[in-house]
């Protein structure tokens, strides 16, 4: 079982208008509603890839019944949320369809009591028991503790799980210091992390700090990868439009498969390139075509890199 863990999860909503005007109305031609958060999303696409997954964090109010009403659908995919007085939050993602872009509004989400986290905290440690590897992923809810990601990295090291942690700011740089086995950031998030603006040499200092590999997100551009195996790059074989929501959180999941399945790096990368830009190119986001998928895969060049200096 593959555990993630959303302590921010969300109600995604993804308007589609024919353009986006600011002080404008907008008639909105199709309405999606589907359980969020960055986890959550990568649990929903690890289960599409024949993964048996675990999800855990909060819920709380209609959003959050919203939310697991629509994660009970999912095969493969078990809900383990802690219930919480405040209410889930919403995002919202409004798709322009003559010009392809996406304007996202984030909602910061509920006010987590020290119960609900002491909560949560004894059902993470009962989960990590039979996983195989974790994923703490995305921003924390007001009231809990800013280096929240750097004591759950620590107590899934004591049991012996593999981590990939994905969040951004303060919670990011003290959870790199936990030593986490993998971390996922994207180029601001990495150059805010390492005062470095140099990809190559940012990558290979967030290792000095304490993760064992890192991938960082390079947008278009693809992933670049600084691993104790090597460096290397995966570049999308073609450019690619459309919703770019959910695109790295698909990422994470291919990494995570991949490291349960104990592929090659290189192979990891390109599972992530192709999985991520087909989420880009499906109609609903953080969703994929699996047809789409394996065409871009077998595309995807990898190019191994050299180190920086």
């Amino acid at each position: 079982m593959i555990l993630t863990v959303t302590l921010n999860t969300a109600l995604d909503i993804t308007y589609r208008v024919r353009s986006l005007r600011p002080h404008a109305s907008h008639r909105v031609s199709e309405v999606i509603e589907r359980p969020g958060g960055k986890g959550v999303n990568v649990g929903r696409v690890l289960a599409a890839l024949g993964h048996e997954v675990t999800v855990t964090g909060f819920a709380g109010g209609g959003t959050g019944r919203a939310v697991r009403d629509r994660l009970a659908g999912t095969r493969g995919l078990t809900d383990a949320l802690v219930a919480v007085a405040g209410a889930t939050r919403r995002t919202v993602a409004v798709v322009d369809e003559r010009s392809g872009d996406t304007t996202q509004l984030n909602e910061p989400g509920p006010q987590i009591a020290p119960a609900e986290w002491g909560m949560f905290l004894d059902r993470y440690e009962g989960l990590l028991a039979g996983a195989s590897a974790v994923a703490l992923c995305g921003s924390l809810p007001p009231g809990v503790p800013v280096g929240a990601y750097a004591g759950l990295v620590r107590t899934a090291r004591s049991f012996g799980v593999p981590v990939l942690l994905d969040t951004s700011g303060e919670p990011l740089r003290r959870g790199v210091a936990a030593r986490p086995d993998i971390i996922k950031p994207n180029a601001d998030e990495l150059a805010e992390l390492t005062g470095s603006h140099d990809p190559l040499r940012a990558t290979r200092d967030a290792r000095r700090r304490g993760a064992h590999a890192v991938v960082a997100s390079l947008g278009p551009d693809g992933l670049l990868a600084a691993t104790p195996d090597g460096h290397w790059q995966a570049t999308p074989p073609a450019r690619v439009h459309g919703n770019p929501t959910g695109a790295g959180d698909s990422a994470v999941a291919a990494l995570l498969s991949g490291l349960v399945e104990r592929l090659p790096w290189p192979d990891r990368l390109s599972r992530a390139v192709a999985l991520s830009a087909a989420t880009v190119r499906a109609p609903a986001a953080g969703e994929f075509d699996p047809a789409v998928y394996e065409e871009l895969r077998a595309r995807v060049p990898v190019t191994t890199v050299l180190s920086a200096p």
